[in-house]
């Protein structure tokens, strides 16, 4: 590892830190963690480490995807990562002297733009650190707008989500209250309206859900809002170039996940937090908002309009202290959207729905295999299999297949179902590959 500090650097910091030696500086540390009780291997030169490093990665086997369940494969044009890693986006840090950042602020004006667009919502924040996040915030604006305790969530919500959610809101005397869903995969609504009441400050649902499936958001909506309660919708915007937009059944706040935009999984994040509502509720807001003004000459000029965060407020009066936004990864969704535009975000949607109904029907006809198709879905859906799904899942590794994600790890009941996604990145050779694996079995 190159170390640009002299003999001479390290002696000076270490004086003006008070001890004698680095010995002396970790000596709060356990000697057995320390060196060279860990035995570490000799240094080796850069070229003998690279060498060394690449035959490692050799080793790796490659998998071909068919796991979803949070995070997505996509396609990414090579344009959103040569933008994106320009030094002016790359090396920006946040806006604190904001309109000395004008460069950033478009950028961040241009994504809140783009996701109101695509959302069909008045207003989008800046992004926050993930959707999970997104969510949690958007339930606690909906308990200040309310003054109700009580939040009904959808069985089916993202599992991680529903953990975010919990930690968020265990001592802020909120109720979470779980509503179960059909045979089918998607909410049970006649039971959702019993439990609706007049203390429920929002419901929470998945569009389309943890399973796959798309949820009867009109019908839930309306019963939400009948009963004075708020609509929280958390989706995939991939799916909305094919699927209703949230603000077009009436969502009082829509969050998601913006990873699929432009973003790589990368062993599961960094993530994008995106975070939209109606106009009435853009106080609620917490994180940063940028708008259009004028400046002195008449020129345009990006402003940041609303800072509801505690570094530039009261702590106390802060809508949230954890709002920091994704701006990097914001980035690339709004390069993502803008080199696709409408039409190629519809033709990527479409794309995922055609290759995930194609491979639901050639695994319906492996013997022993049932896919549940009792709901309409997007690129997700449940695979019940003639054995355990970790099974399934060792057996298709060793043909170089990631068979998709075991939900007996949610749920002891269905160690038998395998959730299995199919993006526009499967082609129909992945597909034959992967059901001639299944037929292995």
């Amino acid at each position: 590892m190159f170390t640009p500090h002299t003999t001479q650097d390290e002696k000076e910091m270490l004086a003006a830190v008070g001890v004698s030696s680095v010995k002396e500086l970790l000596s709060q540390i356990p000697a057995e963690l320390l060196y060279p009780a860990l035995h570490l291997p000799a240094a080796l030169t850069e070229q003998r480490l690279t060498a060394h490093m690449q035959s490692l990665s050799a080793k790796n086997k490659p998998l071909t995807s068919f796991i979803g369940a949070g995070m997505y494969e996509h396609f990414i044009p090579a344009a959103v990562p040569a933008l994106s890693g320009r030094g002016e986006f790359l090396t920006a840090y946040t806006p604190y002297q904001a309109e000395a950042s004008q460069g950033t602020l478009q950028t961040i004006y241009e994504f809140q733009s783009c996701i109101c667009a695509l959302f069909q919502m008045d207003v989008a924040t800046a992004s926050h650190y993930d959707g999970a996040t997104a969510l949690a915030e958007a339930v606690l604006a909906a308990k200040r707008i309310t003054g109700r305790a009580e939040v009904i969530i959808s069985s089916l919500l993202y599992p991680h989500y529903k953990e975010v959610l919990q930690t968020y809101t265990h001592h802020m005397g909120v109720k979470l209250v779980e509503a179960c869903p059909t045979d089918a995969g998607i909410l049970d609504i006649p039971a959702l309206e019993k439990q609706i009441s007049a203390a429920t400050a929002c419901v929470v649902v998945a569009q389309p859900n943890f399973l796959g499936y798309l949820e009867q958001v009109t019908a839930i909506s309306r019963l939400a809002h009948e009963k004075g309660a708020l609509l929280v919708a958390q989706v995939n915007p991939i799916s909305l170039g094919v699927v209703s937009a949230p603000g077009s059944y009436g969502a009082d706040f829509a969050v998601a996940e913006g990873q699929p935009l432009g973003n790589p999984i990368s062993f599961g994040g960094p993530g994008l937090g995106i975070m939209t509502a109606k106009k009435a509720y853009l106080r609620q807001l917490p994180g940063r908002m940028v708008g259009v003004a004028k400046d002195k000459n008449g020129k345009r000029a990006f402003v940041l309009t609303l800072q509801a965060r505690e570094q530039h407020i009261r702590r106390e009066k802060a809508a949230s202290n954890i709002c920091s936004n994704e701006a990097l990864c914001a980035l690339n969704a709004v390069i993502y959207l803008t080199l696709l535009g409408p039409e190629g975000l519809k033709e990527v949607a479409e794309l995922n729905l055609e290759r995930a109904h194609q491979l639901a029907a050639r695994i319906s006809r492996v013997p022993g295999f049932s896919v549940n198709t009792a709901a309409p879905f997007f690129n997700e859906f449940v695979v019940t299999c003639p054995v355990p799904a970790a099974q399934v899942i060792d057996k298709l590794a060793e043909e170089g297949i990631a068979a998709g994600y075991d939900l007996g790890q949610t749920c002891e009941t269905m160690k038998n179902a395998l959730l299995v996604c199919a993006t526009e990145m499967r082609t129909e050779e992945d597909i034959a590959a992967y059901t001639r694996a299944l037929e292995e079995i």
